[in-house]
């Protein structure tokens, strides 16, 4: 199936994205509407659960969801852990690394809230947790951070795209400058993984759950951990799983287990993982290189048409390797809570965001089988 079937086969598009068929959905930033194979994956899952044999139908594809992992960041299988939530994979990282007193670290204030509260809580170990300033909303340049570590930086925590302004960060220099310096480098990349390449050449841990750009299930996701980094990073829950235990016998002594094993400490999420396993197998078959440029393609007329209706775009004209599907618009001191309301009973899907001064935004996030059509009948509804 590839990016140009999808958008001029209309039979096709509603059949593998049933959504599709009832509403304009164009709030991928937030938790996705399942894809037919997705779903079909999960729901043959539960059924063989029925007859006892759950395990059996899903695990012996653990491996083929690290290849899959594997090939979206660019990596090695046994660098990717299958641990769920973005949330979970990034306290793994923050609360497994060995900070000493007067450390600091790096991270944005206003980045979604995963990627803020592991690292605050560092705070109590007497790391000094550091906030970048930036420019504008989400905007992260990579001379921000050149300029804001220095010698006693340890680490920086990044997303690589901002939740609302859509800013997305040109995450390989930044990572690039930060190893040449021997400073870590985190990077939560929920709102880039399935819709624009998140190559990990350059970063030391990764996390990202599958329910937004993925368009997988919820609490399914990959957490990404560089392989000369996973000797130093020691998870902080233990299990049956990711501590060795033959014959599930426990021993005198705790050893972890090699690799990405060594970040799963339980049972997995086996319905999720089938979900994730279809949603990851969609992105690689579509192309994700085809879907970033189509997602920057329907942007390029997108926000000219918003402008022209009055309203600010966030991030209006950045450099394209700063754009993302994300597109927010806001009135300046104007409650939007009322228009999102007019789109929501029209059958138009869209985020609607508050930033920390309590201004709101309408963020429109479509993904690559959403078509022209529907985001011009958006603008008509505005």
């Amino acid at each position: 199936m590839t990016l140009s079937e999808i958008l001029t086969n209309e039979e096709l598009r509603r059949h593998e994205f049933p959504v599709t068929r009832e509403k304009i959905f164009l709030a991928h930033g937030g938790v996705c509407p399942l894809p037919r194979r997705v779903a079909q994956a999960i729901t043959d899952c539960a059924t063989q659960g029925t007859l006892g044999d759950q395990e059996a139908f899903v695990m012996h594809r653990i491996d083929d969801a690290r290849k899959l992992g594997a090939q979206l960041l660019n990596c090695q299988p046994d660098e990717v852990a299958l641990v769920g939530p973005t949330s979970l994979g990034l306290s793994f990282v923050a609360a497994g690394l060995k900070f000493r007193k007067n450390d600091n670290i790096l991270i944005y204030h206003d980045d979604y809230p995963s990627n803020v509260y592991p690292w605050m809580a560092l705070a109590a170990q007497g790391v000094k947790v550091r906030l970048i300033n930036t420019r504008g909303l989400g905007i992260i340049r990579t001379i921000d951070v050149m300029g804001q570590v220095d010698e006693e930086t340890k680490l920086v925590a990044l997303a690589s795209n901002h939740f609302i302004s859509g800013y997305r960060i040109e995450h390989e220099a930044i990572g690039k400058f930060l190893h040449e310096r021997n400073i870590l480098f985190c990077l939560d990349a929920i709102q880039t993984l399935g819709a624009f390449p998140t190559p990990v050449d350059h970063v030391d841990f990764l996390a990202a759950d599958a329910h937004k750009w993925l368009l997988g299930p919820c609490g399914a996701g990959v957490l990404y951990v560089k392989k000369d980094q996973q000797e130093r990073l020691n998870p902080p829950i233990y299990g049956w799983h990711n501590v060795r235990s033959p014959d599930f016998v426990a021993q005198t002594s705790i050893q972890f287990r090699s690799g990405a094993a060594k970040f799963e400490a339980g049972t997995h999420n086996l319905i999720g993982l089938v979900g994730l396993i279809a949603a990851m197998e969609l992105a690689l078959e579509v192309g994700v290189e085809n879907i970033a440029r189509e997602l920057l393609r329907k942007r390029t007329w997108f926000v000219p048409a918003l402008q022209a209706k009055g309203y600010t775009v966030l991030n209006p004209a950045p450099k394209m390797e700063n754009a993302s599907g994300i597109t927010t618009i806001c009135q300046p001191g104007q409650d939007l809570a009322p228009l999102h309301q007019k789109l929501t009973d029209a059958g138009v899907i869209a985020s609607l965001r508050n930033d920390r001064s309590g201004q709101n935004y309408i963020r429109f996030s479509p993904h690559f089988y959403n078509t022209d059509a529907e985001l011009q009948r958006v603008v008509e509804l505005l």
